[in-house]
């Protein structure tokens, strides 16, 4: 082994150069942060410092596991479709506007985080961020880091709402302090994530590049795009049938729009006493009074088909529009050389007969033709674009007569078992319950991952594809490290250095300084090792300084949640590297000057509540 080739003594001095080595690996990004990660865990084995069982300890770390089921948890969110509701409600409210969805989607994550573990409420709103991401055609990198600053300012909220703020608590209690109250951290992390939400929409627009606004692992284009390619963008219509319509009893057979009017009907927004639903235009779809009609069609013919017909038109609202994409979509679709379809006219095929779709444009070459196309004969190499139903797009894969040329992103966010919603959302509220009530987040969060699984929320293909094999390999790969660092005495070599050049300094010099120090080695380590070590300290200082030891301790709490300066501070940020793309500067752009403000905040607050 290399540790019989080094001289006694010189364990302390290797820990430092790697985490020297990774630090420079980390910030000029020679390397992959996941590959880097491993590198470390080889090279503290190889030394001897850490045995094999150690080196590889991280794998199976509760942390890892946890957050490998909260993947699953998540996972099982979005495919019933909760983290898309969760996402157009802050779309529908926050519209288009990068920086009013930030505003909205900080909160909401913080509010979470102040009641459960901060990573686990970053992998449940991924999939929301995402969803968010792709629907407004907004910039994934510029949501991500406030998703995940928020979630760390959450849990300075409340006692449970991250471990330091146990560990500070329960050094108090040992010491024969009062312990901190539920809700004692909470107007320091208030004000820090009011900070933080006047800052992070500027600072990411300044710091972080935009970036791809699609997702990178959906590469296909969006509905707007196939309404564009077609030119009938500025043809879709939202037209009311009045109480003394002629529609009213009729099905869309008996009233031949097409041919009387080239309007193509191919969806009903229908009001019931309590809720509305939105269903495809079948051949027996008979049409209701106060149903509204989903058209494609010219301004013109519209006008003589609502005269006609007692029609009332309306305009669409962004939450009608969101809701209408939830059920509706495009597909573009070839005819094969075999196809039954060829030579027979889009009226005599019998689209909405035998596929329950509609056909609202063709292509013929480089030309698109988006009306008067009743009687227009199919040919080979047609390219059409038919609407309707997702599930009824879903299958145009498995008919013979077409080659399906492009599905819309949209369709990857159809929820594939939106039934199952209320089942995903009761499995979250006990996971949370059961952490709120003491229950291990790992026990809590391995149950839901289950349930999930066993309840037909997630299926179990998807289940191991929700699995962010990078982030879980760089959280594990970096835990080993934070052990050699405790177990060489690098940990308290630097306390012990630091609270020697402090003494004597003014009660409120001592406070920052415990939060500058947890802080800042909470960008290198587990902000709990950080705190377990440094308790002990902080209340022995404030002993032999006389003074109360609660704001010390509170500062070194508040200090070791700042864990804004770095990808590998916490794995909140680590989860989010890879949707976000991000590079290790980017977090040291935003984040440092995050953490002095918050620094600010600490140093300014604390001696007013808990006076020393």
């Amino acid at each position: 082994m290399l540790a019989q080739l080094l001289p006694l003594g010189w364990e302390l001095g290797f820990v430092f150069a790697v985490l020297a080595i990774a630090i420079v690996l980390f910030v000029t990004d020679v390397l992959k942060m996941d590959l880097v990660a491993l590198l470390v865990v080889l090279a503290l084995a190889l030394s001897g410092i850490i045995s094999p069982k150690e080196a590889v300890s991280g794998f199976g770390a509760a942390i890892v596991i946890t957050i490998a089921a909260l993947f699953v948890v998540g996972e099982g969110l979005y495919r019933s479709g909760v983290a898309a509701s969760v996402g157009n409600w802050i779309l529908t409210v926050g519209g288009s506007d990068e920086r009013r969805l930030t505003l909205l989607l900080m909160p909401a994550v913080a509010l979470l985080s102040g009641f459960m573990s901060s990573t686990g409420a970053v992998a449940l709103f991924i999939p929301v961020v995402l969803c968010i991401a792709r629907k407004a055609s907004m910039s994934v990198p510029r949501l991500m880091m406030p998703l995940a600053f928020a979630s760390l300012i959450g849990g300075m909220m409340t006692l449970i709402g991250t471990p330091p703020n146990i560990v500070a608590s329960g050094s108090l209690v040992r010491a024969g302090h009062n312990a901190f109250g539920f809700f004692d951290f909470t107007p320091i992390g208030l004000v820090i994530l009011l900070v933080a939400m006047l800052y992070l929409p500027f600072a990411v627009r300044y710091f972080i590049p935009v970036g791809e606004k699609r997702d990178p692992k959906q590469p296909h284009p969006r509905l707007n795009e196939f309404t564009a390619k077609y030119n009938i963008a500025d043809k879709l219509h939202r037209l009311q049938i009045s109480q003394h319509s002629p529609l009213v009893g009729q099905t869309v057979a008996d009233t031949s729009l097409r041919s009387h009017y080239d309007v193509t009907v191919f969806g009903i927004q229908r009001k019931g006493q309590l809720l509305t639903s939105y269903m495809p235009v079948l051949v027996e779809t008979q049409f209701n009074r106060g149903d509204i009609l989903l058209i494609y069609g010219s301004a013109e013919n519209l006008e003589a088909l609502c005269t006609d017909l007692a029609l009332l038109t309306s305009q669409f609202s962004n939450r009608e529009l969101t809701q209408m994409q939830n059920e509706f979509g495009l597909s573009e679709v070839m005819l094969r050389p075999s196809s039954s379809l060829i030579g027979q006219t889009i009226k005599s095929a019998g689209f909405r007969e035998k596929f329950n779709l509609s056909v609202v444009g063709v292509r013929r070459g480089q030309d698109a033709i988006v009306s008067n196309f009743n009687e227009l004969q199919l040919t080979q190499g047609d390219t059409l674009l038919l609407a309707g139903g997702w599930r009824y797009l879903q299958r145009l894969a498995t008919i013979r007569d077409f080659v399906v040329l492009e599905t819309p992103a949209e369709m990857e966010e159809v929820p594939s078992n939106s039934q199952k919603a209320p089942m995903a959302l009761l499995i979250v509220v006990l996971m949370v319950v059961m952490m709120l009530f003491g229950g291990d987040s790992l026990n809590a969060s391995l149950l839901a991952a289950l349930l999930m699984i066993m309840t037909g929320c997630v299926r179990l293909s998807e289940a191991y594809q929700a699995l962010n094999a990078r982030s879980l390999v760089l959280i594990a790969g970096m835990l080993p490290l934070a052990g050699a660092m405790e177990k060489t005495g690098a940990v308290d070599l630097i306390c012990n250095y630091l609270v020697t050049a402090l003494g004597g300094s003014s009660a409120m010099v001592i406070c920052a300084s415990f939060f500058i120090l947890t802080s800042l080695l909470s960008q290198v380590m587990s902000n709990t090792a950080t705190t377990v070590l440094i308790a002990p300290i902080a209340i022995t200082t404030a002993a032999a300084l006389g003074i109360n030891p609660a704001p010390i301790m509170m500062s070194l709490a508040i200090g070791a949640s700042t864990a804004f300066a770095t990808p590998i501070a916490s794995p909140v940020n680590t989860l989010v590297v890879a949707p976000g793309n991000y590079k290790f500067m980017d977090f040291v752009k935003v984040g440092a000057p995050l953490q002095l403000a918050a620094l600010l905040v600490t140093i300014l607050l604390v001696p007013w509540l808990f006076p020393f």
